[in-house]
């Protein structure tokens, strides 16, 4: 069989399926991740993202799919083989194994380098004399706006690579002669199956599926802390009884009673014993000034006091 020329260039073929594809998968695989945050995976740690590679594997082999018989039927007009969604996955994902690894090698050396010119720049006797913010501004521009560029000559790269995956099973597939209104019927038949009963119901079902799940994996008490965030355990404060409450009240205030009137006593014995020895002090000074001593006599003898 020969191969059709394909009317479109490879990146933008490779755009147009990739990124549908990309936004056709994200809401079942946010879904994953819930659930995975449930189960205490966390997608960022290497448990949790094997776990959603694994898991996303299908949704990317469905979402590719549906996305290149879309673009093949609606922008190529020619009918899409059997198993292309299988077939562009497991292609893209040689491609990503090779290119990725590369595609960061070849971007860490571009912003290292970029980095160090940009130094050289700077340390020039002519921006010296420049405030700080503006070097800081120039510097930032200079090698930002380079690793940039190589950025998304990278993502260019992988488009075009991409394209031309797609476009090779589009060269081979057969042209399609039906009108426009057969073409759109075929593709929404993709999207949106004809028995309509059973879509609702395998619709509600996952639902229902999805949501037991999601409870199931839930902790006992949320939210549920990571380890790494442990928080001091919070003791419950014991029930009040009003009887005991009342009862330690009245044994409070008798025996604040008690402590006032032995405040009132001690005071008031102390006032006692102050009055007696003012008292005391009075007649002492009454008898010494009753004795009178005259100039030549000896002066006698008061009267012997107890």
């Amino acid at each position: 069989m020969t191969e059709q020329p394909v009317n479109m260039p490879p990146v933008k073929l490779g755009l147009a399926v990739a990124w549908s594809a990309l936004w056709t998968g994200i809401p079942f695989k946010i879904v994953v991740v819930l659930l995975l945050l449930a189960a205490g995976l966390h997608p960022w740690e290497p448990v949790g993202l094997a776990f959603l590679l694994l898991l996303s594997v299908p949704i990317d082999i469905w979402a590719v799919g549906l996305s290149a018989r879309t673009v093949f039927l609606e922008r190529l007009r020619v009918q899409p083989p059997e198993g292309l969604g299988m077939a562009l996955w497991w292609k893209g994902m040689a491609l990503n194994v090779l290119y990725f690894p590369l595609a960061y090698f070849i971007e860490s050396q571009t912003k290292a380098l970029s980095k160090a010119v940009t130094g050289h720049i700077m340390e020039t006797e002519l921006i010296k004399v420049w405030p700080v913010a503006e070097r800081i501004s120039i510097e930032l521009t200079l090698w930002s706006s380079v690793a940039t560029m190589m950025l998304i000559t990278l993502v260019l790269g992988w488009l075009f690579l991409f394209g031309k995956i797609v476009a090779r099973h589009a060269a081979g597939a057969q042209p399609s002669n039906a009108s426009y209104q057969a073409l759109v019927r075929q593709w929404d038949l993709m999207r949106v199956p004809s028995d309509q009963p059973l879509l609702l119901t395998a619709f509600a079902a996952s639902g229902v599926l999805l949501v037991f799940l999601f409870w199931g994996f839930m902790p006992v008490t949320t939210p549920h802390p990571h380890e790494q965030y442990k928080k001091e355990e919070v003791k419950t404060p014991p029930t009040i009884k009003p009887t005991e409450v009342l009862q330690k009240s009245e044994k409070l205030l008798a025996q604040a009673e008690g402590a006032v009137q032995a405040l009132e006593e001690q005071k008031a014995k102390e006032e006692a014993e102050q009055s007696k020895s003012k008292g005391k002090g009075k007649a002492s000074a009454k008898d010494a000034a009753q004795v009178k001593v005259e100039p030549g006599k000896p002066a006698k003898p008061g009267p012997a006091k107890p």
